[in-house]
């Protein structure tokens, strides 16, 4: 066996984990039985990958030991290795019930939302828009416990990872699709609901070098298309849609359209919640 299996077979739940997991709840799992379920067809379709479906999945008991062998094996470095670092994500997943649901969540947000995604496992295995995702969560949690230079390291690896930069102090809701994923930049203050849908190279950043709450607030059903900015303390109103390109500079009103350098209210989405169609079409 070479040295990359004994690595991964390092990081492999082991007994005591299985069964800690299993007395967590006695509800099954749907979410996780279907991506088992793919991926045992999966890897007998490509044997090539037959080793790193089972090393990710196969071999795994539970969704939250999955994801923190998967998660840990992307952000691991020389200076932290994988293999403490999941340590740290078991932990987190433990200690907050919430990491794990939003996880089931944003795997079928994406399941649902994106055209291109035929099975839950798919966003588990290759969306780096879902692993940035699940992995901020964890440094949010850490942000929370006080841990602040492990919360940093966490962003920082996530930023090399999957070129995605998101504060650890910034609150993210719950069925989030980060489509693509590349380029999206988080700030500090700035909070997203629930059932959003935000695309590549979008910025909730701030507007200079003001200290306290200077982020953009995102609320529930939102759908921020490609390349957007949107700047400042503003809140983005639930089921708003924002157009690709646009810079937006002040509040959004619920249930409209915006576009433009500097943004205006064009039209009405298609939908009460435009996040969860993927339309991106605009009709004044």
């Amino acid at each position: 066996m070479s040295q990359n299996n004994d690595f991964l077979r390092g990081l492999l739940p082991t007994a005591v984990d299985s069964t800690r997991e299993t007395n967590v709840s006695s509800q099954p799992d749907t979410i996780w039985q279907h991506i088992v379920e793919e991926t045992t067809v999966e890897a007998q379709r490509e044997p090539i990958l037959a080793s790193f479906l089972h090393a990710t999945i196969l071999n795994h008991t539970s969704l939250a030991s999955s994801l923190s062998f998967h998660l840990a094996s992307k952000l691991g470095s020389p200076a932290a290795p994988a293999i403490l670092l999941r340590e740290v994500i078991e932990q987190a997943i433990a200690e907050d019930d919430s990491i794990l649901s939003a996880a089931r969540d944003d795997i079928k947000a994406f399941r649902q939302r994106d055209s291109a995604c035929h099975a839950c496992a798919t966003p588990l295995l290759y969306y780096k828009g879902f692993h940035a995702l699940q992995a901020h969560r964890i440094a949010h949690w850490l942000w929370h416990q006080g841990r602040v230079p492990m919360a940093l390291f966490f962003q920082n690896r996530i930023s090399i990872a999957f070129g995605i930069d998101i504060h650890p102090a910034a609150k993210v809701g719950s069925g989030i699709m980060f489509d693509h994923g590349t380029g999206i930049v988080v700030g500090e203050t700035a909070s997203i609901g629930n059932n959003v849908s935000i695309m590549h190279s979008v910025t909730l950043g701030g507007t200079g070098k003001e200290a306290g709450d200077r982020h953009p607030k995102v609320a529930d059903g939102v759908l921020i298309s490609a390349g957007a900015k949107i700047l400042g303390n503003i809140h983005i109103g639930e089921g708003a849609q924002v157009a690709a390109g646009s810079v937006v500079l002040k509040d959004v009103a619920a249930h409209t359209i915006v576009a433009g350098v500097p943004a205006k209210e064009i039209g009405k989405p298609c939908c009460a919640e435009p996040a969860l169609s993927m339309d991106h079409s605009i009709k004044p």
